[in-house]
């Protein structure tokens, strides 16, 4: 009863309209009782006393009470139709705002089946339990009540029979109620069971078709099915039951009126024409009584949909504003993580994270997949909260920021490209309505896109189907970055930005945010295994293993071979093996001598002097010839592997381990990835 209390609110906005409604299916009921009434005359007056006037007058009064039932049904139908429909479109509206507005945690425990299940199926049931299921009932009670004073008024005697067999269909009624809502229940579980299955098998096409699992998904989908056909078949069977017993419930009555009736005709205390016009009203009477179980199966499948909506709306967000918010400096001069730690539900996924970054700089977040850099990165946005610890932009504490201020701030382009099915156009300006045509063709530019988007058939208007799939990798990588762009804000955030991409894409990708980057003067924060990215891109470095940074600074301190060669370097400059020349954002080195490349230093001459050792560094050298071409990092000095790989770590000069050293292996070597 508390769920259906809480769904009643949904028709507060439309009262009037529900008024009206109302007064339509009393006057619907009216005009049924005095259908029954006309029924009296017709046989007592026009066929047993022949009544020649009155046989004139009966036929235009059945047709006038026929029109006017009519127009009344038609209104009440309407205005409930009406009402019906908004407060779907309400619920749905609120529904999809209120799931949106929740925090990643949920959306990392539901599956997306389960969520369209909510906003499609289940708003779906409960229209029928606010709207059809109370009309009809308000429709079968008004006539109910209306009839029965007619057939009172009739006959006392026989009415008390009639309505004698009432208690019966209540303590019925009450049975299949609670079979039908626990089927209900059960049923919609299953729809979105099926809605999972569908979403992650035709979204995941590709891969069932790759691994030949067509037949597999097709049992797995016809047993789920099955499984609903046995809870379709279990509802069913409790309908058909349920329509009979209502059925006799009002046989039984009226086979009383008939027989106590009958006897009063023989006597002469009844005539025919009323005990023609008691039973027709009887007919009427019972209808709505047979009815019920079908409004009954509505009602209790909205009811058990709605348990299911009003959980989510319970669901609370776990990020949300706190009271007297403040706004994120645009300007701001450095983000700092202060030991901080995370964890997704039990385990900590990060531990003691202390870093600082300053404004304008570019950060690697390095390490081996797992490692936590993805996590990291999404605590910036505050897509999640911190479970110990505090991330400060300029000493404010993020969750003491305004979340529309703090994300206003940061520009994220993600590991999976994230595309919709719209144009273009609304790709690039996604956020950015307001945006014109030449600040989206700026940014596609600035992005390397615009020649393959002018070679669309709609160019900027070409809808690219979804998640972008008319479109090749590096396209939606291209799209994403430009979106990016075009928000303009001073964070940026990259979660492997190349890691699905052949290494001539990545080559360009890098040449694209490398241009770009020097040129907006943004705070980037980068996550990444691959080392041309790293080499090409930072500014600093800091490494992660099993959730903890075990070592991080400016990346010139950090490792001590040369930066990779920049454009224009002669064949003989040295430029570490398998390491595709290419732009770095900034140079690091001292000026290079007059009419030599910045950063080109021949093989007879050395570079500058790297600066001061510390206990351990991490060097660049080229894989063994066994090895694919490629980069490795090694440490010089005291260090020990953490298991990273490539990427060792340094321990203290002591010999004993710093956090994150293990004890001592063989240094690990191979190709430039971590």
């Amino acid at each position: 009863m508390k769920i259906y209390k809480r769904l009643l609110i949904y028709l507060k906005p439309y009262k009037m309209r529900l008024i009206l409604s109302a007064v339509f299916m009393l006057l619907t009921s009216g005009m049924i009782a005095a259908q029954t009434y006309l029924v009296k005359p017709a046989f007592d007056k026009v066929l047993l006393n022949k009544d020649l006037k009155l046989l004139f007058l009966l036929p235009p009064a059945i047709i006038i009470v026929s029109i006017l039932k009519g127009v009344a049904s038609y209104a009440r139908d309407y205005f409930m139709g009406y009402v019906g429909q908004k407060v779907v479109n309400d619920i749905r509206d609120k529904l999809y705002s209120h799931i949106t507005s929740l925090s990643f945690s949920y959306f990392t425990r539901t599956p997306t089946g389960v969520i369209i299940s909510r906003i499609i199926n289940d708003v779906n049931l409960v229209q029928g339990a606010l709207t059809r299921a109370p009309s009809s009932l308000v429709q079968g009670v008004a006539t109910m009540l209306a009839l029965t004073g007619y057939i009172i008024y009739l006959n006392w005697r026989l009415a008390a029979f009639s309505i004698v067999v009432l208690p019966l269909a209540g303590i019925a009624l009450s049975k299949f109620s609670r079979r039908f809502r626990k089927i209900s229940t059960q049923m919609q579980e299953q729809v979105g069971g099926l809605t999972i299955h569908l979403h992650e098998t035709i979204s995941g096409v590709r891969i069932v078709k790759a691994f030949g699992m067509e037949p597999y998904e097709s049992r797995r989908f016809a047993e789920r099915n099955k499984n609903l056909f046995n809870s379709l078949m279990r509802s069913l069977k409790t309908s058909a039951v349920s329509h009979p017993v209502m059925e006799v419930i009002s046989m039984l009555g009226t086979s009383l009126v008939i027989l106590f009736g009958g006897y009063w005709i023989i006597r002469g205390s009844m005539t025919v024409g009323e005990f023609l016009s008691f039973i027709t009203a009887l007919v009427f009477f019972y209808r709505p009584l047979k009815d019920l179980d079908g409004i009954n199966n509505t009602l209790q499948d909205g009811v058990a949909a709605a348990k299911r909506i009003f959980d989510v709306f319970d669901t609370q967000p776990e990020i949300k504003d706190n009271k007297g918010a403040s706004a994120v400096p645009r300007n701001f001069k450095t983000i700092a993580f202060r030991d901080i730690s995370f964890k997704y539900e039990d385990d900590y996924v990060l531990k003691n994270i202390d870093l600082t970054v300053n404004a304008g700089e570019t950060i690697a977040i390095v390490g081996k997949s797992g490692g936590g850099k993805t996590t990291l990165v999404n605590l910036i946005p505050r897509f999640y909260d911190v479970s110990e610890g505090a991330i400060l932009i300029d000493g404010l504490d993020i969750r003491n920021a305004a979340i529309g201020s703090l994300r206003s701030c940061t520009a994220i382009v993600t590991q999976q490209t994230i595309l919709f099915n719209d144009t273009v156009r609304d790709n690039i300006a996604y956020g950015h309505a307001e945006k014109s045509l030449d600040d989206v063709v700026r940014a596609a530019r600035a992005a390397h896109a615009e020649d393959f988007i002018h070679a669309l058939p709609k160019g900027y208007d070409t809808v690219i189907g979804e998640a972008g799939v008319k479109l090749s990798g590096g396209q939606r990588q291209r799209i994403a970055i430009a979106r990016a762009l075009l928000k303009d804000a001073p964070i940026l955030i990259l979660d492997e930005p190349t890691s699905g991409l052949d290494p001539v894409g990545r080559h360009e990708l890098l040449t694209i945010l490398i241009d770009e980057i020097g040129l907006g003067g943004r705070t980037v924060v980068f996550s990444s295994h691959i080392v041309e990215d790293i080499e090409r891109m930072a500014d600093s470095l800091a490494i992660m293993d099993a959730g903890r940074i075990v070592v991080s600074g400016p990346i010139d301190t950090i490792k001590g071979s040369p930066a990779p060669a920049s454009p224009g370097c002669s064949p003989n400059a040295r430029t570490p093996a398998g390491h595709a020349a290419g732009p770095r954002r900034r140079s690091r080195r001292p000026p290079s001598p007059p009419g030599r490349p910045a950063g080109c230093y021949p093989p007879h001459e050395p570079p500058p002097p790297a600066p001061a050792a510390r206990p351990a560094m991490i060097t660049l050298r080229a894989a063994p010839p066994r090895q694919p071409a490629g980069l490795e990092l090694l440490t010089t000095g005291p260090s020990q592997p953490t298991g990273l790989g490539r990427w060792n770590t340094p321990c203290a000069a002591s010999g004993s381990p710093a956090q994150g050293c293990s004890p001592a292996e063989p240094t690990s070597t191979g190709p430039a990835s971590v």
